[in-house]
C-alpha cells in the first residue's frame, strides 16, 4: 500500500500539474470504491481546482464551484474536497487525452487544457469521495499528527503515553497519519530499536534516536520519489527508487548491511516485521 513518501511524491506532482485547472467531464467504469456515485458526478463537472495537498494517505484536491454553475442542492457551499485514498494498488496520474487507458482505469476526468486525470485500480481498495470543505473533517478530521510535522518532544511526548509495541504505535493512523509497514521498519532499523519494544518503555535518547532516523527515512524516501514494491508510480507515471536503498523490508535472510547477521521477520500488530536479531535486540519480555 503506497505510504506517505509515495502519496507526498504523487501530490507533488500533481501539484504541478492540476491547480487553476477546470473539470469539463467525467467518465465512471467501476464505482464501488466511491463512497457516493451521484454526488461525485453532480459536483465534479464545472468545477475548478483551487489546490492539491496530502493528509497522511489522502490526497486532497480542494474544488470550487464555478459562479455560474447551478447549486448542487440548497445547503451545498461552494467549495468542496475531493478525497481519494490508493488504497493497495490505486493510482492516479494524468495522461495526454489520446493516450489509451490503461486497463482497470474506473475513473477519467477531462481537464480544460485537454488532459485527463485517471484513477486506476486493479484491484479496487482505494477510495473516492466527495465532502462540503467543512464536513471534511468526519474522514480527515480522527487522523494523527503529520510525521514530518511533529516536534521531537512532542513526539517523545506521545511515545511516553503508548502502553503498546512501537510498531503498532507507528502504524496506528490515529497517532502518526500516514506511517505504513515499508517506513516503520526501516526508520526503527536505524534506530536500532526492536519492533516488539513498548512505545512508553524506550528511553529519552531511543525515542530522539527512532524520531531522527523517521524524518531521515522518510525525506530519502520522498527525494528518490517512494518506493516501488507492486503498482506505485507517480502522477506521471513513473516508479520510484528508494526500494533500492530499503535495509530490511522484505530482506528475510539476507544479510545486515550494518552488522552481517540474518534478517529476521515476525508478526507484531499483525503485520510482518523485518529487524535485524543483532542490531536490534528483543524485550526481554515480551508485551502480553
Amino acid at each position: 500500500m503506497p505510504e506517505l513518501p509515495e502519496v507526498e511524491t504523487v501530490v507533488r506532482g500533481l501539484q504541478v500539474l492540476l491547480p487553476g485547472r477546470r473539470i469539463a467531464e467525467v467518465r465512471l467504469g467501476k464505482t464501488d470504491f466511491i463512497d457516493d456515485v451521484a454526488k461525485l458526478e453532480e459536483i465534479l463537472p464545472g468545477s475548478r481546482i483551487s489546490s492539491v495537498r496530502r493528509h497522511g494517505k489522502f490526497i486532497v484536491l480542494l474544488l470550487e464551484r464555478a459562479a455560474a454553475a447551478p447549486a448542487p442542492s440548497q445547503s451545498a457551499p461552494g467549495r468542496f474536497h475531493f478525497i481519494v485514498h490508493l488504497g493497495m494498488t490505486g493510482r492516479l496520474t494524468v495522461f495526454p487525452p489520446l493516450r489509451p487507458s490503461p486497463p482497470h482505469t474506473h475513473v477519467s476526468i477531462s481537464l480544460d487544457n485537454d488532459t485527463e486525470l485517471r484513477f486506476t485500480d486493479p484491484r479496487r481498495f482505494g477510495r473516492m469521495l466527495v465532502l462540503p470543505e467543512q464536513q471534511s473533517a468526519s474522514v480527515l478530521g480522527p487522523l494523527g499528527t503529520d510525521p514530518l510535522e511533529i516536534s521531537a518532544q512532542e513526539f517523545r511526548a506521545r511515545l511516553a503515553t503508548k502502553r503498546a509495541r512501537i510498531k503498532a504505535v507507528l502504524l496506528d493512523q490515529r497517532v502518526f497519519r500516514g506511517m505504513g509497514n515499508i517506513y516503520t521498519d526501516e526508520s526503527l532499523w536505524r534506530a536500532r530499536i526492536h519492533p516488539a519494544r513498548l512505545a512508553s518503555a524506550l528511553k529519552h535518547e531511543e525515542a530522539a534516536r527512532l524520531y531522527r532516523a523517521m524524518q531521515q527515512v522518510l525525506r530519502a524516501a520522498i527525494r528518490l520519489g517512494g518506493s516501488s514494491i507492486s503498482d506505485y508510480v507517480n502522477a506521471e507515471g513513473q516508479p520510484g527508487e528508494f526500494q533500492i536503498r530499503h535495509r530490511v523490508y522484505q530482506r528475510e535472510g539476507k544479510k545486515c548491511s550494518r552488522c552481517g547477521a540474518l534478517i529476521r521477520r515476525i508478526t507484531v500488530a499483525g503485520r510482518s516485521s523485518y529487524f535485524c536479531p543483532r542490531c536490534q535486540r528483543a524485550p526481554r519480555q515480551r508485551p502480553e
